[in-house]
């Protein structure tokens, strides 16, 4: 498995590409901390987003405590009680017939086609829990067991490390997207860029949807610019699997019409190592190479990159060859341009 550098949730999608060819599995969500201590969903299918809203209903929650051991949203008790990969039999407090008649399974599982399910939770080296890994697969597939479980187990404090926030590496954000929304101080949605039509479902996830008013996040930050005696404008900044956002509120002069307004500027940041690490896995590249070609975007001297792929300075040389040759590109500086350009810059 490629190693990756650590990037919190924002490497959830190229880490999980790369575990397909590992684990076997169908499907796949992560459940992790989002801001003010609520728990978000990453949902790898993109269909299956469409359960996440659902997942997040009272009644929902109701079923799944009663056939679950515990909700995925009890994050603290999972990190506090869950050691290791957990089969489905160790998820389960119910009988199969009983959980396949539950809302829980009716309304989350079945839309999304799946029958097994293995888990892991995963923690910083201090004990601090990071999300909680889920794998999914479907009655075409073989059940979950003991091997997989000891496979994933050993994967463990790498899927920990890379999934661990703060330490994106060579730590650089891309500015990736900006979009920008006009409201009333009140909250009414007064117009909204294509661009952050598309930046608010990956930053608020379930809890954007438009003609259903603001996020709770927008409305305290409404009401933070109208406070008195402010020092700067309010800002809030999140953090997703799509990227870290800042969302900034400036007063607008009156329109004719339209009384007060106030613009919400909301810009999206993407690691680079998440950003090349999707983009890599796209090329057709062998595995070395996309690890190679990892490393020396990244900037290492290929000394350094010997000793992180664990192979010897000829070795590197060799794929270095072969990746340039694949590539069309004569040397670093090239691979640097070649990667950029499709990137978009």
């Amino acid at each position: 498995m490629t190693r990756m550098e650590a990037g919190g949730p924002p490497m959830i999608v190229p880490l999980l590409e790369t575990l397909h060819s590992v684990l076997g599995f169908d499907s796949s969500a992560y459940v992790y901390p989002a801001e003010g201590g609520e728990m978000a969903v990453h949902m790898e299918v993109p269909a299956a987003q469409s359960v996440v809203a659902d997942y997040f209903d009272a009644r929902i929650l109701r079923s799944e405590r009663q056939v679950l051991v515990r909700s995925s949203r009890d994050f603290a008790e999972a990190v506090r009680y869950e050691r290791g990969p957990q089969l489905l039999e160790q998820l389960v407090r119910v009988p199969m017939p009983e959980l396949q008649r539950s809302d829980f399974y009716n309304v989350v599982m079945r839309p999304m086609g799946t029958v097994d399910c293995m888990s892991l939770v995963l923690r910083t080296p201090d004990g601090e829990g990071i999300g909680t890994l889920k794998f999914y697969r479907e009655a075409a597939s073989p059940a979950f067991g003991p091997g997989d479980a000891a496979l994933l187990a050993r994967l463990e404090p790498c899927l920990a490390h890379i999934l661990q926030d703060g330490e994106m590496g060579s730590g650089t954000s891309e500015t990736h997207s900006q979009g920008m929304l006009i409201t009333t101080p009140q909250g009414r949605l007064l117009w909204l860029s294509p661009e952050a039509e598309t930046l608010l479902p990956l930053a608020f996830g379930w809890r954007w949807r438009r003609g259903a008013g603001l996020p709770q996040e927008l409305h305290e930050l409404l009401q933070r610019m109208q406070a008195q005696h402010l020092p700067a404008l309010p800002t809030r900044q999140l953090r997703t699997v799509h990227g870290h956002f800042s969302v900034r509120a400036t007063p607008m002069k009156a329109a004719s019409g339209m009384g007060q307004a106030v613009g919400i500027h909301i810009t999206q940041s993407v690691p680079r190592e998440a950003r090349l690490q999707a983009l890599l896995q796209t090329l057709g590249l062998s595995q070395r190479q996309q690890e190679l070609a990892y490393w020396l975007a990244l900037g290492l001297p290929e000394s350094q990159v010997a000793v992180r792929m664990d192979i010897s300075a000829n070795t590197v040389v060799y794929h270095r060859r072969q990746l340039y040759n694949s590539l069309g590109v004569q040397d670093r500086g090239e691979l640097l341009a070649w990667l950029s350009a499709r990137q978009g810059g």
